[in-house]
């Protein structure tokens, strides 16, 4: 029996869905026409008469075929026209995929990380330790997420496998809590550092001889917000000056963060060569270590914040060459590298300054300096660290901010947030909010060490999901094509570790994984709001439908026409029907 629908104008939308495209000038409303609008379908062969237009949100999710639709959360939309498009080029070779994922392992983390580790340890001894674990955890975690990678060889890294394995919601709310949370989490850490250097400069410059905690936080703070500000006038005053600014600032940051590296563990060597190492190196092996868990899950906190970074070769495997050899190769060549530097490093703070000076001090960097070459060597690392994190912060900004305003293009977020500026043209509505949140979490958020414990808790919740997926996907889909396959011991011993580190915060960082539960589960109501269409909205949020169709812009759930069926189903009607 042949059935057929006939396309019929509705008086609260008078476009059709196979009408022109939109102009570029009005892409998401037209967008929005097209989805409330009556399609023109015939079911008798069950193919469209007319192809959507391109504009329109068209969200799917195939177990098959890894067709998703993604945020893009590694790009840095340095066009924010460019929201979405699709990459065929494989354009990035192996050694680039080493380098990105080297480049983002060495940042700031390495110069303010191991005083939190030594602190919570007690020994030098103890500290390496949880150094060279931290590696080796983020290198099983690393290892699992190349298999992922070479499985579902789709850009978006965590976010595409969340969604092959658990479905859209988990996905969502990786992004929800990346954009939220993570970005202007990371962004705070960042500027306090930042202020923390930049503060310990003009200290030393009026006082001799001051301690790492004499500086007022309130100083800190104040300075870290007058960065943020400054960043988002950056990113927000034109289009091109902000997009040569992340370029110029990332550039000079790789730079100086690649020769202060270098310059730490070359003097550290020299001064061991020298026989003038600090008297913490000669201490008996663990004697007065740390024998709390909760202590040592927050140590592990700061040095896996130190090597976070180890995903981003994932973020692009749609465009690397011959993903399922070089994924696996660059993250593999990338964590032994970086595991000999953190490590030489560390022996290095070690070789020339005391543990408990070590243990005060987020600006380790400025300590080590002003001990091989005095006040003037303290006051150059302090700048070189300083300049590079305010590199960070702008480059951090800028792609945080582009990458809320393609949420509100997508309807990840409301559309508000998915509109330029009318004659600069740049995402200021986007920028505010990433303004906005960073300097709450600066003002509120407890200081460097409690937002580091924030931001480890919530990303390393959603790793453990990721490489549960894996053993998952191995029992649910045993023939998956795995051109790389890790041990299965790899992900178990991760998620095991995994799952310690996520029980201790209930101890040990009791606020910070209250408010990561809270950020999480915030965004559920969101996608439903913003994400999926009203027939999808759960019962219990049922009385909320007539809201969240205004927020989308649609007629409330039953307004407009309604389809009904005449005998046989020969004939579809549409009335209107107001219920």
């Amino acid at each position: 029996m042949s059935s057929s629908y006939v396309a019929l104008k509705s008086p609260l939308n008078l476009s059709f869905t196979n009408s022109p495209p939109a102009s570029p000038a009005s892409p998401r409303r037209q967008s929005r026409d097209s989805e409330d609008s009556l399609r023109a379908l015939e079911i008798s062969d069950g193919v469209p008469l007319a192809e959507p237009s391109h504009h329109s949100r068209n969200r799917s999710f195939s177990m098959r075929s890894f067709d998703f639709d993604l945020l893009p959360l590694s790009t840095s939309l340095t066009d924010p026209d460019m929201v979405h498009g699709e990459h065929g080029e494989k354009n990035i070779s192996l050694l680039n995929g080493i380098a990105l994922v080297v480049g983002m392992q060495i940042g700031s983390g390495i110069f303010s990380s191991p005083g939190v580790v030594v602190a919570n340890t007690r020994t030098v001894d103890a500290s390496l330790c949880v150094w060279i674990a931290s590696g080796l955890l983020g290198w099983t975690g690393a290892s699992s997420f190349a298999e992922l990678g070479s499985a579902i060889p789709q850009n978006g890294g965590a976010q595409a496998y969340l969604a092959y394995a658990y479905g859209p919601l988990l996905a969502y709310l990786f992004a929800w809590t990346a954009i939220i949370a993570l970005r202007p989490g990371g962004n705070a850490v960042i500027s306090l550092i930042f202020a923390e250097y930049l503060n310990r400069i003009f200290w030393h410059s009026t006082r001799d001889n001051i301690s790492p905690d004499d500086i007022p936080a309130w100083a800190i703070k104040l300075t870290a917000c007058i960065a943020v500000l400054l960043v988002t006038a950056l990113c927000v005053w034109d289009r091109k000056l902000g997009a040569r600014a992340a370029v110029v600032f990332t550039s000079v940051k790789v730079m100086i963060y690649c020769v202060a590296q270098v310059f730490i563990i070359v003097l550290g060597i020299v001064q061991l060569a020298r026989g003038k190492a600090s008297p913490s190196l000669g201490e008996p092996w663990f004697k007065g270590s740390s024998t709390s868990p909760s202590e040592y899950s927050l140590a592990f906190y700061s040095g896996l914040w130190a090597f976070d970074g180890w995903d981003q070769a994932n973020y692009v495997a749609g465009e690397m060459h011959q993903p399922g050899k070089n994924i696996p190769r660059a993250i593999h060549s990338s964590m032994v590298i970086v595991i000999v530097l953190f490590l030489l490093a560390n022996v290095s703070y070690f070789a020339v300054l005391d543990k408990n000076l070590v243990g005060l001090s987020n600006t380790v960097a400025m300590d080590f300096g002003r001990a091989i070459f005095g006040p003037w060597g303290g006051t150059v690392f302090a700048f070189m660290v300083a300049f590079s994190c305010f590199g960070a912060l702008n480059g951090g900004f800028f792609t945080a901010s582009r990458l809320i305003y393609a949420a509100g293009r997508e309807n990840y977020l409301p559309a508000l947030f998915g509109r330029l500026h009318k004659t600069r043209k740049t995402p200021l509505n986007a920028t505010l909010l990433q303004t906005v949140l960073t300097l709450v979490f600066v003002l509120v958020g407890g200081g460097f060490r409690s937002l580091v414990n924030f931001s480890v808790v919530a990303s390393w919740s959603f790793y453990f999901l990721t490489v549960l997926g894996l053993v998952i996907l191995r029992i649910k889909e045993p023939m998956l094509e795995r051109p790389y396959k890790t041990w299965i011991v790899t992900p178990l011993i991760f998620c095991g570790v995994a799952l310690f580190l996520l029980v201790m915060p209930i101890i040990a960082a009791p606020l910070e994984a209250v408010a990561v539960l809270v950020f999480i589960l915030a965004g559920v109501p969101v996608y439903y709001i913003t994400h999926r269409n009203d027939q999808d909205i759960p019962r219990i949020l049922g009385w909320v439908k007539p809201f969240i169709a205004k927020i989308q812009g649609k007629p409330a759930h039953g307004d407009g026409w309604v389809a009904v069926s005449t005998d046989g189903d020969e004939n579809v009607e549409m009335m209107e029907g107001r219920r």
